[in-house]
C-alpha cells in the first residue's frame, strides 16, 4: 500500500489505493485510469500530520517522509473507503452526487495525480468551480502545468494571451528556448552555453528521480528490489550534476566546453522544432474561436485578463482548459457562469470532439440535468462513499434505476409469497407429523425449511439467464443464494414552500407598462418599451443572453431600480419574494462580518418575533435544513446549496404571493434541483424565473416532464394529472433581447433551436 497527499492546502488530500507485487502495471502506452481499492480521506494540515513521499510544485527533490496510516484516517473524513476508478480513454463522463459528498475532492486528487497508479505520462487538465489560482492545474510535479499554473506573470496580460498559454506543456519549451537563446547570444561569455544546458539537464534529472521514488515507493518484491536500485542510480547522476553545477569555467578544459555547447545547440533545434510543429496559429484561431463561443467580444481580446470580473475570469479558464490537448479534461461544473448560447455551445463543441475521433477522456460535473444528457455518454455515480458506472446519461441511468427497482421489487414480491406459502406448508406438515406421528411429513417439513433457508433469493445470472450454482455462486458462502436486494430510492433533500395568503381583492399583483432604461442619456435602452402583467398563480419564464437586462428588469419590479420611463403598478397588498442572483454572496458576507451567526438566528432576526423559534425551525427544515443544521452551524460553513435554501427562507417566511426568483440553481446539484421544481410546481402563487436551466424552466414555467425520459417521471412530479385551475393558469416563456421581450409560442424548445442555429454558424466547417 502507498499514498500520497496534498501539503498546500488548508486541508489534505491522502489517497491510498491498492499497489501489491501483482498489481502495479507499466501503463506508459495507456491514457486510461483503472485504480483499484481507492481510498481517499481529508485531513487537517497540522504540523504533525507530514507529508508523504510528495514535492514541491516547482519539481524540486522530494522529501521522504512518512505518515501513520492508521491516525491520518482517524483524524479525517473519509471520502471514499475502497473505490474502484476507472476511466476509459475517449469517453465523455458525467459524475454525479449529491453535494458535500467530495465530488470536488476526488477530481482533485486526479487531477494532481495524489492518487497512486495514476500514470504519469497522462496529461490531466482541471477546471475547478472557485476561481482561485488552483482554478486550473495539471498535477504531479513538474509535469505539464495547465492553465494559470504555466502563467508566469500574469499583470497586463491580455485575455486572448492569457488562453494561449495556458498550455502548461508548450509554456515549459519555449521557457527553455529563451534560457538556451540568451545564453547563446552571450557570445562574449562561452561560459553560459555550459551554465544552460547543465541548468536544464540537472531538473531533468530531478524530474526523473522524482518518477524513481514514486515507482520504488509503489513496487514490492523483486520488482520494488529493482526500483530501488534504479532510484540508487538517479541519485547518483543527481549528485554528480549538481556538482557540475558548482564548477566554474576555469574548471573545464575547452575540448568539454566546446562539447557542452554544441549540446546546448542541438537541444535548442529540437525545441524549436517542437515549437513549429505545435502550429502557433493554428492555437491562436483556437484561441479565438473558443472565446467567441463562450461569449467573448473580439475587442474584448485585448482586455487585460486581471480587470476581468469572476464570471469572465471563469469563462477565459475555460478557454484555456479547451484549446490544451491533455489527455484527461475534467470540467468542475462549467455551465455555472455561461448564458444559454454558451452551453449550447459548449455541448456543440463536446459533440464534435467525437465525430473527429478526440482520444481525450471528458469527466463533467454540472446541475444542468440537459447539459449532462446531451454531452455525456457514461455516468459516474458517487453514492454512499463508492462509486458505481453505467453506460448512458443521466435519463438513461435514472430510467434503468427505475426499472431495476420495478424488476427485482415484484421478484422480491412473488418470493415472498412463495416463501409465505411454504412456511405454512411447513408448520402444517410439523403439525400433522407429530400429531399422526407420520416421520415422511416431517422428513417433508424438513427439506422444505431447508429449501427456504438455502435456495430462497436470486434466481437468475448476472446476464439474465436461468441461476446455476456452480456456474453464478462458485466458493464459499452463507448461502447457495444472493439476497434479492430492491434499489432504495436515494435519500433526497425535501423542500416544501409555504402557500401565500389569499388576497381580499382580485387584480394583478404586478403591472408593468411601457418601461424604458438608460443608464446614460446618449447611450442605448436597455430596456424599449416592456410590458407584462403578473396574475396570482401565474408562470412566467424569462430567458436570454448575458448582459440582456433581465436582472435589470427585475430590480424594477421588485421596486429596487427605477425606469427612465414607463409605470410599474403593484396590488396594495400584494407581497414579493426576490431571490437576487447575488443572495447566495450576500449571506456570506454577512456570515463573514457576523461569525457566531446561524441560519436559525439570522431568520428570526429577519422575522422580527413575527415567527416564534418553532415555526422558524419548521420552516427552515421543510427547505433541507434541519435541526443542529439550522441552529449550531455557523452561515460562514454552509455548503453553497444551504445557503441557497437559507436565502429562499428568508423570502418565504411572510408568505409572498410573487417570487421572482434570479438565477437560483447555480450552487445546487440536480437532486435538489428536482425538489425545487416539484416545490415550485406545487406553490399556489405566482412565479416569475429568470434562468438558464432549461430543465428548471420547462418543469415549472411550462409544466412539462423531462424531454429525455418519455416514459419516466421527471423528480416524481405528476404533470399528467391537472386540476382545472392548473389547466387554466398562465403558463408563458418570453425571452429579452434588445431591449424587448418577445413570447416563445414553443416555450423554452423555441429559444434553443434559434441559439442552435447560432452556434451552427459559429462552429468551424460550417
Amino acid at each position: 500500500m502507498s499514498s500520497s497527499k496534498a501539503s498546500t492546502m488548508p486541508t489534505s488530500i491522502i489517497a491510498t489505493c491498492k499497489q501489491t507485487r501483482f498489481h502495479v502495471r507499466d501503463d506508459s502506452g495507456s491514457k486510461g485510469i483503472h485504480i483499484q481499492g481507492l481510498n481517499i480521506t481529508i485531513a487537517p494540515s497540522t504540523p504533525t500530520a507530514a507529508p508523504v513521499d510528495t514535492t514541491s510544485s516547482t519539481g524540486g527533490k522530494p522529501a521522504k517522509t512518512r505518515a501513520p496510516k492508521s491516525r491520518a484516517r482517524n483524524d479525517g473524513i473519509e471520502i471514499l473507503p475502497s473505490a474502484d476508478l476507472q476511466l476509459k480513454a475517449g469517453v465523455h463522463y458525467g459524475f454525479v452526487g449529491r453535494n458535500g459528498t467530495g465530488k470536488s475532492t476526488i477530481l482533485r486528487a486526479m487531477a494532481e495525480k495524489l492518487i497512486p497508479g495514476i500514470p504519469d505520462n497522462v496529461r490531466i487538465s482541471i477546471l475547478q468551480q472557485t476561481g482561485d489560482e488552483h482554478g486550473v492545474s495539471s498535477g504531479s510535479p513538474s509535469s505539464d502545468t495547465a492553465g494559470q499554473g504555466g502563467i508566469k506573470d500574469k499583470n497586463g496580460i491580455t485575455v486572448l494571451q492569457h488562453v494561449m498559454q495556458s498550455d502548461g506543456f508548450k509554456n515549459e519549451v519555449e521557457r527553455k528556448i529563451g534560457v538556451l537563446s540568451h545564453a547563446l547570444e552571450e557570445t562574449e561569455n562561452t561560459w553560459e552555453p555550459v551554465r544552460a544546458i547543465r541548468k536544464l539537464r540537472h531538473e531533468g534529472l530531478e524530474r526523473e528521480l522524482f518518477l524513481a521514488q514514486k515507482n520504488a515507493s509503489l513496487r514490492s518484491g523483486s520488482r520494488g528490489m529493482q526500483a530501488r536500485k534504479d532510484l540508487k542510480a538517479v541519485e547518483l547522476k543527481v549528485s554528480e550534476s549538481a556538482k557540475s553545477l558548482e564548477r566554474n569555467k576555469e574548471e573545464d578544459g575547452p575540448s568539454e566546453i566546446q562539447k557542452e555547447t554544441q549540446e546546448a545547440v542541438d537541444l535548442l533545434d529540437h525545441l524549436q522544432c517542437q515549437i513549429e510543429a505545435m502550429k502557433i496559429t493554428d492555437i491562436e484561431a483556437e484561441a479565438r474561436r473558443v472565446l467567441l463561443g463562450l461569449g467573448f467580444k473580439e475587442p474584448s481580446f485585448e482586455q487585460p485578463f486581471e480587470s476581468l470580473s469572476g464570471g469572465w475570469r471563469m469563462r477565459c479558464l475555460l478557454a484555456g482548459i479547451l484549446i490544451q490537448k491533455a489527455e484527461i479534461m475534467i470540467l468542475d461544473e462549467p455551465t455555472n457562469f455561461l448564458d444559454l448560447l454558451g452551453i449550447v455551445w459548449l455541448e456543440n463543441y463536446f459533440s464534435r470532439l467525437r465525430t473527429v475521433d478526440d482520444d481525450r477522456t471528458v469527466v463533467l460535473v454540472s446541475h444542468d440535468r440537459n447539459f449532462l444528457n446531451n454531452v455525456c455518454e457514461e455516468t459516474i455515480i458517487l453514492r454512499d462513499q463508492t462509486l458505481s458506472y453505467f453506460k448512458g446519461n443521466l435519463s438513461a441511468y435514472e430510467e434503468n434505476v427505475e426499472a431495476q427497482k420495478l424488476y427485482w421489487g415484484r421478484m422480491k414480491e412473488a418470493q415472498d409469497r412463495q416463501i409465505a406459502h411454504m412456511q405454512s406448508s411447513i408448520r402444517d406438515n410439523i403439525k400433522l407429523g407429530k400429531k399422526t406421528g407420520d416421520d415422511a411429513k416431517l422428513r417433508m417439513a424438513k427439506s422444505r425449511q431447508k429449501k427456504v433457508d438455502e435456495r430462497m433469493g436470486v434466481q437468475v445470472s448476472a446476464k439474465g439467464t436461468r441461476f446455476k450454482l456452480n456456474r453464478d455462486r462458485v466458493g464459499f458462502h452463507d448461502s447457495l443464494r444472493d439476497e434479492i436486494e430492491v434499489p432504495a430510492d436515494e435519500k433526497g433533500i425535501s423542500i416544501s414552500i409555504p402557500d401565500p395568503l389569499e388576497l381580499k381583492f382580485p387584480g394583478p399583483l404586478v403591472s408593468m407598462e411601457s418601461i424604458h432604461l438608460r443608464y446614460k442619456h446618449q447611450s442605448e435602452p436597455v430596456l424599449n418599451g416592456i410590458d407584462l402583467v403578473i396574475h396570482t398563480g401565474d408562470r412566467v419564464g424569462i430567458m436570454g443572453l448575458n448582459g440582456s437586462g433581465k436582472t435589470t428588469l427585475l430590480r424594477i419590479l421588485v421596486n429596487s431600480l427605477k425606469p427612465s420611463q414607463g409605470t410599474v403598478s403593484r396590488h396594495p397588498r400584494v407581497t414579493i419574494g426576490y431571490y437576487s442572483q447575488h443572495s447566495v454572496d450576500e449571506l456570506k458576507a454577512v456570515g463573514q462580518s457576523e461569525s457566531a451567526l446561524t441560519a436559525l438566528s439570522l431568520l428570526s432576526r429577519d422575522a422580527g418575533g413575527s415567527l416564534a423559534e418553532g415555526g422558524v425551525r419548521g420552516l427552515l427544515s421543510s427547505l433541507g435544513l434541519p435541526g443542529r443544521t439550522a441552529s449550531d452551524v455557523p452561515i460562514t460553513q454552509l455548503s453553497g446549496g444551504q445557503l441557497v435554501r437559507l436565502a429562499l427562507a428568508r423570502i418565504v417566511w411572510n408568505l409572498p404571493h410573487l417570487l421572482v426568483l434570479d438565477e437560483i440553481t447555480t450552487h445546487l446539484d440536480f437532486h435538489t434541483v428536482i425538489a425545487l421544481v416539484e416545490a415550485l410546481s406545487s406553490f399556489e402563487g405566482a412565479i416569475l424565473i429568470v434562468s438558464h436551466d432549461r430543465y428548471l424552466v420547462r418543469g415549472v414555467v411550462e409544466g412539462k416532464r423531462d424531454p429525455e425520459r418519455e416514459n419516466g417521471d421527471a423528480g416524481n412530479v405528476d404533470m399528467d394529472i391537472e386540476s382545472d385551475e392548473e389547466r387554466l393558469r398562465r403558463r408563458d416563456v418570453y425571452v429579452l433581447r434588445r431591449g424587448k421581450l418577445y413570447i416563445q409560442g414553443d416555450g423554452v424548445e423555441q429559444f434553443e433551436k434559434s441559439l442552435q442555429k447560432r452556434v451552427a454558424k459559429m462552429m468551424p466547417g460550417d
